[in-house]
């Protein structure tokens, strides 16, 4: 990208989308001249599963080999290749549930911010029987990509569970930093913590914390000094040094304690980032992908459970398709931490409809329309497997499809914001051990 506005912009994409944070979005990939090779359908079709349907609630009998690919890895990664398309927010769901049921999973994790994770498992543990689910999706995820009815049925589903099954519990997990907002719950964690186990410590602690709360607003206050933002960014860490050092007297709330703390000093270290800096740009979308795998894993150790992972597929994969933007993604921080306990699952699709936003400040999610996938692309080749859609575990691809995956090409790769200057390319792969692939995708459905 040329000129700061444009950076501005990019930086508002990633902030706008924080309460439920979203990869930058590519324009459509072009049709591309065919590399000359034959296509390795057949090799494919070898290790491609048919999935019978997107749509929770029916049944899970061609999802057993998907359970197989899953094993025991403790946090299963699924992505999405646009932000807005029904099949992927429904397969989730199906996923999840098939996960709960039949292999012991217990969190659904998504990139939304940390303190609306919470607000949605508050929900769950013990809300109040006359709040009804859509109620509180709209309210925690208003104007994001997942203020739709597909997280409704996802978070009225879990609601149902937990009431059904209070000695197995399934917990909602968000693991991003705290923007565009803080929410003040998080510093009153903080806060009551301090003034339970070492009241001494109060003063101190609301003196660092008062030119940090509140934070309403992160593009608003992006536009502060560069210094000033670097020293509340400071204070921040402060404030989490200041917990930490409180000990383990509160034996679990500590813990939690803590983390709250942590999510406030990495928030603020994030908002040190420098919109007419492409380079800083870069180095705080790692960032950001660090800190969502550190929370991740966090949560996992802490509970011991089992996690289905949502995110764009920029971000549960081990490469992303701009990695000019993000040379580092969650999936391969996690894969660091965890090893084979991570699976990543990306998804593609041939053609259809998603929802997206055709400029980055403001503006309405609206419908856009792709027509198949152009000769030279890795969907026009993934459609031509005789499943109109399918999964297959890529470990288990013969050579002659390796040697087709593990090339570069353009891919479907939507966000926030469609279309713009970059086709995105990737190495199917390279990006992941299993992939879903849809003939057709539809826009969600808005509440």
């Amino acid at each position: 990208m040329k000129g700061n506005g444009k950076w501005i912009a990019a930086v508002a994409v990633a902030l706008a989308a924080m309460l439920a944070p979203a990869a930058t979005a590519y324009a459509a990939p072009a049709a591309s001249a065919a590399t000359g090779a034959s296509p390795p359908v057949g090799a494919l079709q070898r290790i491609a599963h048919p999935l019978r349907s997107t749509e929770p609630g029916t049944g899970t009998a061609d999802l057993r080999a998907l359970g197989v690919m899953v094993g025991d890895a403790r946090v299963v990664g699924m992505g999405e290749a646009t932000h807005g398309s029904h099949e992927y927010f429904a397969l989730k769901d199906r996923v999840f549930r098939y996960l709960v049921e039949r292999k012991g999973f217990t969190t659904f994790a998504l990139e939304i911010s940390w303190s609306a994770g919470l607000r949605i498992d508050d929900y769950l543990q013990r809300g109040d029987r006359d709040r009804d689910a859509r109620q509180v999706v709209h309210e925690v995820m208003a104007g994001s990509p997942w203020d739709r009815e597909e997280f409704v049925s996802l978070v009225r589903w879990m609601r149902d569970h937990n009431r059904q099954h209070p000695d197995r519990p399934v917990h909602f997990l968000g693991d991003d930093i705290g923007a565009p907002r803080l929410d003040e719950r998080v510093f009153d964690s903080v806060t009551d913590y301090v003034r339970r186990t070492r009241p001494e410590s109060v003063a101190p602690l609301n003196e660092l914390l008062s030119g940090l709360r509140p934070l309403d607003d992160a593009i608003a206050y992006l536009e502060r000094p560069l210094a000033e933002r670097q020293q509340n960014a400071a204070r921040a860490q402060q404030v989490l040094e200041l917990v930490e050092h409180q000990g383990s007297a509160g034996g679990e709330d500590a813990e939690f304690a803590a983390q709250n703390a942590r999510n406030i000093a990495q928030t603020y270290t994030f908002l040190t980032l420098n919109p007419g800096d492409p380079k800083s740009l870069t180095a705080m979308e790692r960032y950001r992908d660090q800190v969502m795998a550190e929370t991740t894993a966090w949560w996992q150790r802490r509970t011991g459970g089992r996690i289905l992972l949502s995110a764009h597929n920029d971000h549960v994969g081990y490469a992303a398709s701009d990695p000019t933007t993000y040379p580092k993604t969650q999936g391969s921080f996690l894969r660091d931490t965890l090893g084979t306990d991570y699976l990543a699952i990306g998804t593609t699709f041939d053609r259809g409809s998603f929802l997206s936003k055709d400029e980055a400040l403001g503006g309405a999610w609206k419908k856009f329309t792709v027509g198949p996938a152009g000769s030279g692309t890795n969907e026009y080749t993934l459609d031509q497997v005789r499943y109109r859609d399918y999964y297959a575990d890529l470990r288990k691809a013969p050579a002659a499809a390796h040697s087709w995956l593990d090339v570069s090409r353009p891919v479907y790769s939507v966000g926030t914001q469609y279309p713009n200057d970059k086709t995105p390319e990737i190495a199917i792969g390279e990006a992941y051990d299993v992939l879903v692939h849809l003939h057709t995708v539809r826009e969600a459905s808005k509440l």
